[in-house]
């Protein structure tokens, strides 16, 4: 059995969006010809923790583990925060303030002009000496490195110069082009540095692999590299046993970290006026989210009279989110209201197909999001600011859940975690063969 070599930096127990991908593709790899080992740091900085997701590490996996400095106490420290809070990923706001003080401002130019890539840099050095020491000894066939963070990516790109293994590198993320880039405030210096490390990942690994097919046409543009797509995907064995559950209110859920970016502005309004115009529709609302909420989204769903049907889970662990999706009639999806918002593909859209539920979906109608959820008959598409579309989709999601049938989405298999991983091993397969 041919073994590869795994770089990431998100892994179980940390929980959140970014541990899914790999750990799933892990689980499964052994059925189609490779042996994974895991790289990963000792002591990250977790968004979450959830013990839950090692039952998806398989018997025997390999995990090396080695220490990473991290600077985010000092940022901590610098901008008045306790010494031992979690860092707020994607500038969510635990209140509208946050980001507004000068300390915070210059806290977060220093991200992104000093910590170039990002702050798991210093990360890159220590992994590198490790890794070709251990290489030495147990030889792999092949090297995946997964980012964001995209400091993964350099610790593949020096140990694929020395020692020439071949590298398939994942972007779940683009790099310079990322949602929060702009919010960096990176100057032109650092800028130069980010798009010239950027560069040198996608001309020198040798296989491209990325989430979606409108990032895929972007790294295209950047690149001679090949780029291949394989989107995320559901695990059929996190799927509840029964899915034939009949929400009890007519409760759209939102799981996830909600950013502010994110904020749909038009539904809240939109629900205030159905609200007020059906009793029926008065009694029935609920909003139900799973995760961390910013500050300026809460404040909008006040304005508009909503609070009194709000309910707020912190975080649960991902075993109980596809529980809790049974319970909902509308699952709501809100991509980033951003330049390069169609590339967006966010792993959230496949749990929700295989939740049964239909869609909500915030999105650019020509957008990988949009194109899927069209495919698959998985909900309603919304472009952003379209308050008539929003109306229609509104009206008819209550009325299927006063059905009470079952949503009728079609061609959810293909993103099935396995089928995705043998679709993975393939391409290593192929890229060991060129040797």
């Amino acid at each position: 059995m041919k073994r590869v070599l795994i770089i990431t930096y998100y892994w179980p127990p940390s929980g959140g969006s970014g541990v899914q991908r790999w750990l799933k593709f892990v689980k499964y790899l052994r059925e189609f010809g490779w042996e994974p080992v895991v790289y990963t740091p000792l002591n990250p900085e977790m968004p979450y923790e959830d013990t839950s997701l090692l039952c998806d590490e398989p018997e025997g996996l390999e995990v090396l583990k080695t220490k990473i400095f991290e600077p985010y106490q000092l940022y901590n420290l610098f901008t008045g925060r306790k010494r031992k809070a979690r860092f707020q990923h994607g500038f969510l706001q635990s209140d509208k303030n946050e980001y507004q003080t000068l300390s915070q401002r210059l806290s977060v130019w220093i991200r992104g002009n000093l910590f170039v890539p990002d702050a798991r840099m210093f990360w890159i050095r220590p992994s590198v000496r490790f890794l070709a020491k251990y290489l030495k000894d147990h030889p792999v066939d092949a090297i995946v490195s997964t980012g964001p963070p995209h400091s993964m990516h350099l610790i593949a790109l020096r140990i694929r110069q020395k020692t020439n293994i071949p590298w398939l590198a994942d972007f779940r993320d683009p790099w310079t082009g990322i949602y929060y880039f702009d919010k960096l405030r990176v100057g032109q210096k650092a800028l130069r540095k980010h798009k010239m490390l950027e560069k040198a990942c996608l001309d020198h690994t040798d296989l491209l692999v990325t989430v979606g097919q409108t990032m895929q046409q972007d790294f295209k543009k950047l690149t001679d590299t090949t780029v291949e797509v394989i989107t995320n995907g559901y695990d059929e064995d996190d799927l509840p046993s029964s899915s034939n559950i009949s929400p009890a209110d007519f409760t759209i859920m939102y799981s996830g970290i909600f950013l502010p970016d994110q904020n749909p502005v038009e539904l809240w309004p939109c629900l205030s006026q159905m609200r007020q115009s059906d009793p029926e529709f008065q009694q029935s609302l609920k909003l139900h989210f799973l995760g961390r909420t910013d500050a300026s989204i809460l404040a909008d769903i006040q304005s508009s009279g909503l609070d009194d049907c709000l309910r707020l889970t912190d975080y649960v662990p991902h075993a109980e989110v596809t529980v809790q999706q049974q319970y909902a009639a509308v699952l709501l999806l809100s991509i980033n209201r951003i330049q390069n918002a169609p590339y967006i593909l966010t792993g959230k859209v496949f749990e929700y197909l295989a939740a049964r539920r239909p869609i909500l979906a915030f999105c650019p109608p020509q957008s990988d999001v949009a194109e899927i959820i069209r495919q698959t008959y998985g909900g309603w598409v919304v472009p952003f600011g379209d308050t008539a579309s929003l109306n229609i989709a509104l009206l008819e999601a209550f009325a299927w859940y006063k059905s009470g049938q079952q949503w009728p989405s079609v061609g959810i298999e293909k993103f099935s975690r396995k089928v995705l991983t043998q679709r993975m091993a393939q391409l290593l397969d192929k890229l060991t063969a060129r040797d």
